[in-house]
């Protein structure tokens, strides 16, 4: 057989190169696109009643005696029997009541296909790593649009962020200490980011609906945002046309805050002291269900595999930090260390950020539109058992979103753990 003619050899050649191309570039879109996890199915076996809590703890503004990544590696596998314990929940209620739910757990062999995370020991301490990386976000324009309008505020002192219209996903320490409820959890509600209006309680032009809420929001609910935003100066007259618009400060449209009670809170039985021994971080999430659910879009949960392994690596999370009080503060950072159940970063938080979603962005399924979920929740700088001898050390730590929680907090959401079958 003689040689292929050029115009034969040419064509195959270019079709080779972009199935190769093609193949690439799939493999690419893979590894910034959000995985499909079937989850394990987390049921209800019984409710009964509870005594009444004291609701006598106090806010911690850090944690100790955590056991730490390293120090859980020598702990020994959890049995599905344990894992139901620790994801049964107790529920408090608004009146002060609150009930024990008994869960089983269904399909965890099939759906744990969840890694064992090999993590790496460079880790930084401290909850400000050198210069401090934080963005204020005080500008209207950002903070009371998403994706950072899904972050609240959780009267406790905490932080929190919307997975669904009425639910917030804060951290578990931010409600109850290992032993009682903290003292503000019966009288619990939500903060969500509001535009305080420049011209007060007048009617104003193109306001619409917004008149009848300026006239009942500036209570002492709001007292919080005006301590620090005392120059009230700025605002002296009506204004002088052009020169008085260029000039309107920062301060003057920060956002301040609609204050919503909540209905109920759930905390699963793994935080309690004394049930999880050693695996308490694992379990520092909670879920409140607002009385009223706020006209604000929701961030949805994602589980991912390992952080490490994805090609950018960051994680992303805005909170209310106490050292910068009424504003909302955003941080991106990568991730130090991971197991299966914490994450170490390098992100510099204050306490008040606690309860704060952390996200990541990633391609849907077959799209090319990028979504941001929400795959764990900060827990706040603590004090962490290295060794297991009592040594401990300072982390900024976040727990992870993994297949169990993704289907405990979907049944706490939705009622009904038959629409929690896919992550």
């Amino acid at each position: 057989m003689g040689p292929l003619p050029l115009c034969v050899l040419l064509p195959v050649t270019v079709l080779a190169v972009v199935v190769a191309v093609a193949a690439e570039q799939n493999a690419v879109d893979d590894e910034y696109t959000w995985p499909q996890w079937k989850v394990p199915l987390v049921r209800k076996r019984r409710t009964v009643p509870l005594s009444t809590p004291d609701f006598s703890a106090r806010p911690q503004l850090e944690l100790s005696g955590t056991c730490g990544i390293e120090c859980q590696r020598r702990l020994p596998v959890s049995s599905l029997d344990d894992l139901e314990q620790f994801l049964s929940y107790e529920t408090v209620y608004e009146n002060g009541t609150r009930t024990y739910t008994s869960v089983s757990v269904q399909g965890l062999n099939e759906a744990t296909a969840w890694s064992k995370n090999v993590s790496s020991s460079s880790r930084h301490k401290r909850e400000v790593y050198g210069t401090d990386t934080r963005f204020t976000i005080s500008d209207k324009q950002f903070s009371t649009k998403y994706p950072f309008s899904t972050t609240v505020k959780i009267s406790t002192g905490c932080s929190g962020v919307l997975v669904s219209p009425k639910h917030v996903l804060t951290a578990a320490h931010c409600i109850h200490d290992g032993k009682d409820y903290l003292d503000g959890v019966k009288k619990l509600r939500v903060g969500i980011l509001k535009v305080k209006s420049r011209r007060g309680k007048g009617k104003g032009r193109g306001g619409r609906g917004k008149g009848k809420r300026r006239r009942g929001d500036k209570d002492k609910e709001e007292v919080q945002e005006k301590e620090e935003n005392d120059g009230k100066g700025d605002r002296k007259g009506k204004g002088k046309g052009r020169k008085s618009r260029s000039r309107r400060s920062v301060e003057s449209e920060k956002p301040s805050f609609r204050w919503t009670r909540v209905k109920q809170t759930q905390v699963p039985k793994g935080w309690f002291k004394g049930v999880s021994d050693g695996l308490a971080a694992d379990y520092d999430y909670a879920v409140l269900e607002l009385k009223k659910a706020p006209k604000v879009k929701h961030m949805d949960l994602g589980v991912v595999p390992s952080l490490k392994k994805l090609p950018a690596g960051r994680i992303h999370f805005s909170g209310f930090d106490d050292d910068r009080p009424g504003n909302l503060v955003y941080r991106f950072c990568s991730v130090s260390d991971e197991s299966n159940d914490l994450l170490y970063q390098y992100c510099d938080a204050k306490p008040g950020s606690s309860g704060s979603g952390v996200y990541i962005r990633l391609k849907e399924p077959g799209k090319k539109k990028w979504k941001r979920k929400i795959i764990g929740v900060f827990s706040g700088h603590q004090w962490v058992d290295v060794n297991g001898d009592g040594r401990q050390q300072d982390y900024n730590v976040a727990v992870r979103i993994t297949p169990l929680k993704y289907a405990q907090i979907c049944y706490w959401v939705h009622g009904d753990s038959s629409e929690c079958k896919v992550a």
